[in-house]
């Protein structure tokens, strides 16, 4: 590193070199494609925060609810239609998906996500 700059801190989610941080599209791959979908996504995450953690910045309290897969194929056999929050039941899945796919890299030595808590 040359002098005098000063080194990034990592986050320790996407890879280090940049090939291969050219490999991880997150905006193009992701967020592109599922623009709308993220959008719901984020709408259930806003509501469960209101739900278990009413007057608390947003953040995901993994000890209030952690029946991932049960609740998510319940919300699966729902889909297409609202819940009685006005959130849809498929919304609803891939929020549990993703809390199902966040826990297991986590397992295997991913950072903890930033807005977690226990």
């Amino acid at each position: 590193m040359p002098v005098g700059e000063k080194e990034q801190p990592k986050l320790g989610v996407l890879p280090s070199s940049a090939a291969d941080r050219k490999k991880v599209p997150i905006a193009s791959g992701v967020l592109d494609y599922f623009t709308s979908a993220l959008v719901e996504v984020a709408k259930v995450s806003y509501a469960g925060n209101e739900q278990h953690n009413p007057g608390q910045s947003l953040q995901w309290s993994r000890g209030k609810s952690n029946d991932h897969g049960d609740t998510m194929i319940r919300h699966f056999m729902e889909r297409g239609t609202i819940d009685s929050d006005g959130c849809r039941h498929s919304a609803k899945m891939v929020w549990r998906a993703l809390a199902i796919l966040q826990m297991e890299l986590e397992a295997e030595g991913a950072p903890v996500a930033r807005g977690a808590r226990q």
